[in-house]
C-alpha cells in the first residue's frame, strides 16, 4: 500500500472551524481523516459529508457498544454518509460485531473494524475490570472473535501489530492509533510506537494526531510522517 493511503490524520477537535483549517492546510497531501466522538458531537454528520464530498476518506471512530439493532442502525447511517471505516467495540461480543458486519453489506466501500483494547489501557487497567490476561493476550482474544464475526480488521496499539498479523493473516486491516514520531511524547497512550515501527510490523494504517494537527506547519509534519513509513 502506498504511504499516501496509510496515514490517517485524527481530527480530534472541538470545533468544525478548527478541523476545516487543518484539512485546508494539509490540502491534497492527506486523503484520510479520523472523525471521532468529540468532533462528530461538535460538528455533526454534515462535516463528515463535507469531507467525503472533497474526495477524502473518513474513518468514523464511533466505538459502537450497544444492542445489536442499535449498532446495525448506526453502521447503516455511517454507510449512508459515505465513510470508509467505522468501529465497533469487540468487548460487546459476537452479537454486535455480526450485526455491524451484516449492516455494512449494503455499502461495498464500508469496512467494519473492531476495537480491541484502547491504547490508554495497561495490564493493571484490565485487572481493574476483571480481566486477568495481559493487554496483548486480550487483544489477540478479541481479534480472533472479531475475525470470526466477519469484521474486516481491528484497532490495536503498535505493540500488538506483529502478533495480530500472525493471527489474522495478510488480508485483514490493522489500524494503529497511539503512534508518535520518534522523540515526541506519547501523551495518553500507554502502549505507543513509532509510525515506521507499526508499518514494519504489519500495520495497514497508522493514525497520527497532535504530531501533525498541532504542528506549526501541519503539511510539513505530515510529509515527514509519510516519508518515515518507507521501510
Amino acid at each position: 500500500m502506498h504511504p499516501n493511503h496509510q496515514v490517517i490524520v485524527a481530527l480530534d477537535c472541538d470545533r468544525r472551524e478548527t478541523a476545516e483549517e487543518i484539512v485546508d492546510r494539509l490540502g491534497d497531501a492527506c486523503r484520510f481523516y479520523k472523525v471521532g466522538l468529540e468532533l462528530l458531537t461538535a460538528a455533526g454528520p454534515a462535516f463528515v459529508e463535507h469531507l467525503v464530498a472533497q474526495g477524502k476518506e473518513v474513518f468514523l471512530d464511533l466505538k459502537l457498544f450497544e444492542i445489536p439493532n442499535s449498532v446495525a442502525g448506526a453502521v447503516r447511517a455511517a454507510g449512508t454518509l459515505g465513510v470508509s471505516m467505522v468501529t465497533v467495540h469487540s468487548m460487546g461480543g459476537t452479537g454486535i460485531m455480526t450485526a455491524a458486519v451484516d449492516a455494512a453489506r449494503d455499502f461495498p466501500h464500508l469496512r467494519v473494524l473492531a476495537l480491541t483494547v484502547v491504547t490508554s489501557m495497561t495490564d493493571e487497567d484490565l485487572a481493574d475490570i476483571g480481566v486477568g490476561e495481559s493487554t496483548e493476550e486480550q487483544v489477540l482474544r478479541l481479534a480472533r472473535l472479531a475475525a470470526k464475526a466477519g469484521c474486516h480488521g481491528v484497532i490495536a496499539s503498535p505493540q500488538e501489530v506483529a502478533a495480530l498479523r500472525g493471527v489474522l493473516g495478510s488480508d485483514a486491516l490493522i489500524v494503529t492509533p497511539g503512534v508518535t514520531p520518534h522523540g515526541d511524547s506519547p501523551a495518553e497512550h500507554a502502549r505507543p510506537g513509532t509510525p515506521r515501527a507499526a508499518i514494519a510490523a504489519g500495520a495497514s494504517h497508522v493514525v497520527v494526531g497532535r504530531a501533525v494537527t498541532r504542528a506549526t506547519d501541519p503539511a510539513a509534519a505530515f510529509r515527514r510522517v509519510r516519508a518515515g513509513l518507507v521501510v
